[in-house]
């Protein structure tokens, strides 16, 4: 198994722990889908990509299309993706992507939990080139054979292959999520939820009493309701 299966397995759904959270974030991500494709799912991919995911944490099929008729009133104010980057204590280097309306709250906000945990909120590019970029897909596993399946997706950029107790899961570089979400679509094979990772490529281990000092800071930054994702090097 490769560096995709051992990062999943180790933080597996953690960030859609809270049910409020979950549907928090996903609607930001429909917003944002609608606002650069249109409320269609059928001509917008990326709007299909986040309503699978949508299903997959149960959010009501109410919810989401509410979500999706307030994305399309022009008068709403849109999100605009932000990255952070900085190093928590003891040299874990952290990367935090927002969805924001507001930049200069958001851009506080980070900066003041990095400020009260020990850290620094550092410069863009400063910590980026530690992550590997990757996109991911769940499919369901009735019918399909790993081996063969990873075979025949190589041509589409997919790295890793591997089965869980949830079905099926395809890692692949991020810019190669179009082109896989087209195939597995043409073969009418069902996508259960799909979506992006940033896999360190070095982790560091710490000590009991310092992995505390590091989550401290990281429950401060996963709990505003600017944040999407929260990626770090420290060894799970």
């Amino acid at each position: 198994m490769g560096r995709a299966f051992e990062f999943r397995k180790a933080r597996k759904m953690k960030r859609w722990s809270a049910m409020s959270k979950a549907f928090t974030r996903i609607g930001k991500d429909i917003v944002m889908a609608v606002k650069e494709g249109g409320p269609d799912p059928e001509a917008n991919s990326k709007l299909r990509a986040v309503i699978q995911n949508a299903k997959s944490v149960n959010m009501p099929k109410d919810n989401i299309e509410r979500a999706i008729k307030r994305a399309s009133d022009k008068s709403l104010g849109d999100y605009k993706v932000v990255l952070f980057e900085g190093y928590a204590p003891h040299g874990i280097a952290v990367l935090i992507e927002t969805a924001t309306d507001n930049n200069t709250r958001t851009v506080a906000n980070v900066r003041s939990y990095f400020n009260k945990c020990n850290g620094s909120l550092g410069t863009s590019g400063s910590v980026e080139f530690m992550f590997d970029h990757t996109c991911n897909f769940r499919i369901k596993a009735e019918g399909l054979d790993v081996e063969e399946l990873e075979l025949e997706f190589i041509d589409f950029g997919v790295e890793e292959v591997f089965e869980d107790e949830d079905g099926i899961l395809l890692y692949a570089p991020f810019e190669s999520f179009g082109a896989i979400q087209k195939e597995l679509e043409d073969r009418e094979i069902e996508i259960l939820s799909s979506g992006f990772d940033r896999i360190p490529t070095v982790t560091k281990k710490l000590s009991e009493e310092e992995k505390e000092d590091v989550e401290k800071l990281l429950e401060k930054i996963e709990d505003d309701d600017d944040v999407q994702n929260v990626y770090h090097t420290m060894e799970d």
